[in-house]
């Protein structure tokens, strides 16, 4: 055969220049705009971030003060910047656990529980996602109308099917009739994302009373809860009240739940990443049989988590 020489305009292009150009995203890309725009008088509204009176980020003094006793505790020699295993950070994850269940939890204390320190709460829900696709393949996941922007995507990269159940009536009150009718009306078995407290992106919660009848549904369709937890604190100004809802689900009527939870808004540790995926089971055996498959998706995925946000 004749060698035929690809024609000029083939050595300029890329493989890869049938890609489309994928739209910003709907939130981050308002910081994006905002940054570029040259006005003195704007305000940006598109993502809940410290600020002080003249709009610039700020720092928790807490946090500064950890970061200080982490410099020191280096320049000292007493740490070092070491790999974390691919769970995490040991004294994060005992911490976290309490801070969603309680520091009496019996959950906790009979080791009824597999923790692994994740990328924040989108990384604990990316985990969470692969396991169930993992090991309850095909199975529906349900998202509250509205919900944050990225839980449907989230679900589907992991290559499950995203449906949604009603959450607010025309007046922005909490539609708890329509919610707990689609949530009957989902296959036993299903996946039902929760909001823990301070709903994104409507900040209605349900009262506990209604927690209850959500439970009950729950229970009765043997659904899997995913409580995720990225504003504890937010709503009433106590984390133990905040937790309200795992904790009735997790201790008072015994269900098998995650918990994924983000520290980015609570301690405005935003770029610093850190999270943790947190699974309740009936027995000690099922947890560490489950934390070792968390640690098989967390290796593949980033290797291990982050070390300095998490001390």
């Amino acid at each position: 055969k004749t060698f035929q020489a690809p024609h000029p305009n083939e050595l300029k292009m890329s493989r890869w220049s049938n890609v489309e150009e994928a739209p910003p995203d709907p939130i981050l890309g308002v910081s994006v705009a905002f940054n570029a725009d040259t006005s003195d008088k704007k305000i940006n509204l598109g993502i809940g971030a410290y600020r002080d009176e003249s709009g610039k980020p700020w720092v928790l003094g807490c946090v500064k003060a950890a970061e200080k006793k982490i410099c020191d505790d280096l320049n000292s020699g007493a740490i070092n910047k070491e790999y974390l295993p691919v769970q995490g950070f040991q004294p994060f994850l005992d911490v976290t656990s309490q801070v969603i269940l309680g520091k009496d939890s019996s959950i906790i204390k009979e080791k009824k529980l597999a923790v692994v320190q994740t990328l924040s709460g989108t990384g604990a829900l990316r985990v969470a996602a692969e396991f169930l696709s993992t090991y309850n393949p095909g199975v529906n996941v349900y998202c509250s109308d509205p919900t944050w922007g990225n839980h449907h995507a989230i679900f589907k990269k992991a290559g499950l099917t995203t449906f949604k159940y009603r959450y607010l009536t025309k007046t922005m009150t909490l539609d708890i009739d329509g919610m707990l009718a689609d949530l009957e009306a989902a296959p036993d078995g299903s996946v039902f994302v929760l909001h823990t407290v301070a709903h994104n992106p409507s900040g209605v919660d349900p009262t506990p009373d209604q927690w209850k009848k959500i439970a009950d549904v729950v229970e009765k369709k043997k659904a899997i809860p995913i409580f995720d937890t990225a504003y504890q604190g937010y709503a009433t100004g106590d984390l133990d009240k905040d937790a309200f809802s795992v904790r009735y689900f997790a201790h008072e009527r015994g269900m098998e739940l995650m918990v994924t939870q983000s520290y980015s808004k609570n301690f405005g540790l935003y770029g610093e990443r850190i999270g943790a995926l947190n699974i309740v089971v009936k027995d000690p055996a099922s947890a560490v049989k489950i934390r070792s498959q968390l640690n098989i998706i967390t290796r593949a995925m980033i290797s291990n988590p982050p070390l300095q946000g998490a001390r």
